[in-house]
């Protein structure tokens, strides 16, 4: 008797174990390296949690250094998510499913007309106040018609930023990306001294 209780005992337990990994295995086959989150009518959530993952630069364009005319004249935080800048250095390309995000801030209160202002360290450019975010997706299917990224834009103003957003055409970013010839996979490496020295930059 008791021989055959173990033997339910130890089906049981087999047949609940089989069941866990049925119920769970379509929630693992979707998780993914990915921080790009889209809903129903494919406009993307704004991703969070990115000012923790590799900051791998921040590039500068002034105002006073383009006549008062440059198209971003804040700094540009970019944010890439630890495992795909692992990639990035093993193979010289971005995996599918990387996000890059590029927070803007502007100058801090410039006093001089060329946008500078002195502090202890000197005359220079320094981070003031976060003003938009843009975000690129890199995701050879959704976006085959952009070179295998999308992009996105959620606002360039003040906080907050906006919850999702819609897919930016092809003259607001791509277009910038690809006719400039953006020199590693769709992506301005050489800004990044992170991730350039893979090409030799």
């Amino acid at each position: 008797m008791k021989r055959f209780l173990f033997v339910v005992i130890l089906g049981v337990g087999l047949i609940a174990a089989i069941l866990t990994l049925l119920s769970t295995s379509p929630i693992a086959a979707q998780t993914s390296q990915s921080a790009a989150v889209f809903d129903p009518d494919g406009k993307m959530k704004l991703p969070t949690g990115y000012r923790a993952w590799v900051f791998v630069g921040a590039p500068l364009t002034p105002e006073g250094l383009n006549n008062n005319k440059a198209d971003f004249p804040e700094y540009h935080h970019v944010y890439v998510e630890k495992a795909n800048v692992d990639e990035y250095l093993k193979t010289g390309t971005f995996p599918e499913g990387t996000v890059i995000v590029k927070e803007l801030t502007r100058l801090l209160e410039p006093t001089f007309p060329d946008g500078s202002r002195k502090e202890p360290s000197g005359r220079g450019y320094f981070n003031g106040k976060y003003n938009g975010i843009d975000v690129s997706v890199k995701d050879s299917k959704r976006f085959s018609k952009t070179n295998g990224w999308g992009y996105f834009t959620f606002g360039h103003h003040p906080l907050p930023y906006a919850e999702t957003a819609a897919e930016s055409s092809v003259t607001e970013c791509a277009g910038c990306h690809i006719a400039h010839v953006a020199r590693t996979d769709m992506t301005w490496i050489q800004f990044y001294p992170l991730l350039r020295d893979k090409q030799g930059y």
